[in-house]
């Protein structure tokens, strides 16, 4: 281990220790308050183009295993922890945490005060950053934060979506498959296989892993596919996938969901359930606007209220941008609520089989209290 440092584009810089790939690279810095998970976390495609700073203090302690990869790959730029653990205890571990971000090339930093971070940046808000274990020079380091492209306007969906359709084929595995399978909402097996269109703006693996569990067939589309394409697949239901990067830049797919949702209107009312940028996309196809959150929501803690039934449930974030409540339609109403900020968390089509939410019901890692919207998403289908 040599030392790294993190610069801020506000001038301040963390000294540590580096581990995984060494050189250096550029991102948004986030925060994640999970204390389990990191390995979803560093596999699923929203983070890319971030920094992750994890809140809770020892990570690396049960190591990695294929079983709980959200993707083929870490897609975070950099990983930052308090202490990194020099021993991996847990009987599903194959590979520790150092060894596993080297062969992928991810650059880690660990003795970094994380406290001080994830104050400063809920004080100042979310800032580009610039990690590096050759460059140890402040002021370069800094300079290099400030010239780097950050989030906003950036669609970075090309790079973590797939080329081309396919059938899903994947179900659930290993020890996991039990408890997921036990969740609310889930069992809602019918004759009938209802057909899923996932459109995959970089979703993570347990998305369509729990929709098949509901009962469906799933064929994964990326999400730049057009209308017409997603259509000939004969879809009961279409599914708009997680993310990464500003739904704003994403004009072309909202103005291809606006077609589906149409198409919805004039046909007999294909389901569409979307989730985290999924649901932002569909906001605003729908007419709502989305803006950038001071340091956003990440992690397996937060609690969301359920408008129509007034029930809480603990949700799992990762999400840095929000639809703004006060911009929906008339016929668009918001079903859920965050509890910490009052941000908006759900939205649903009073007329049409339409909805979505900001959150992951999907979990992995984290509580699955909201399982039972995949079940609700087949009910609409069987209608």
């Amino acid at each position: 281990m040599g030392i790294a440092k993190l610069a801020l584009e506000d001038g301040t810089v963390y000294t540590g220790r580096s581990f995984g790939a060494s050189g250096e690279i550029d991102g948004e810095v986030v925060f994640n308050t999970s204390m389990t998970g990191y390995q979803e976390i560093l596999t699923d495609p929203s983070y890319h183009g971030q920094i992750v700073a994890m809140t809770y203090p020892l990570i690396g302690n049960y190591g990695v295993n294929a079983e709980d990869e959200e993707s083929a790959r870490p897609w975070v730029r950099g990983f930052v922890v308090r202490e990194l653990s020099r021993l991996a205890s847990n009987y599903r571990s194959r590979e520790d945490l150092p060894s596993y971000l080297a062969r992928h090339g991810v650059l880690g930093v660990e003795g970094i005060d994380t406290r001080a971070l994830v104050r400063r940046t809920r004080e100042v808000g979310a800032m580009k950053g610039f990690l590096s274990s050759t460059d140890l020079i402040d002021d370069s380091l800094v300079e290099k934060a400030r010239r780097s492209p950050g989030l906003v306007g950036r669609d970075l969906t090309r790079d973590v979506m797939p080329e081309s359709i396919a059938r899903w084929e994947l179900g659930f595995e290993g020890p996991s498959a039990e408890i997921l399978r036990a969740t609310e909402g889930l069992q809602t097996h019918q004759a009938t296989t209802p057909h899923v269109v996932a459109l995959d703006f970089g979703m993570k693996r347990n998305i369509p892993r729990f929709l098949v569990e509901s009962g469906c067939q799933v064929t994964v589309a990326p999400g730049s596919a057009p209308p017409q394409a997603i259509l000939e697949q004969k879809p009961d239901g279409i599914f708009v996938s997680n993310g990464p990067g500003d739904p704003s830049a994403l004009g072309s797919a909202i103005d291809s969901l606006r077609a589906l949702i149409r198409s919805a209107a004039d046909d007999r009312g294909v389901p569409i359930f979307g989730i985290c940028l999924g649901h932002q996309l569909l906001g605003q196809a729908l007419g709502a606007r989305t803006f950038k959150m001071k340091f956003g929501h990440r992690g397996a803690n937060h609690p969301v209220r359920d408008e129509r039934t007034g029930k809480i449930e603990i949700t799992t974030q990762n999400h840095g941008f929000a639809i703004d409540a006060d911009s929906l339609p008339k016929e668009v109403e918001a079903s859920h609520l965050n509890l910490y900020d009052g941000t908006l968390e759900g939205l649903r089509h009073t007329r049409l089989p339409v909805f979505a939410v900001q959150y992951h019901p999907e979990s992995s890692a984290g509580p699955h209290d909201s399982g039972h919207l995949f079940g609700e998403f087949r009910r609409l289908m069987d209608r």
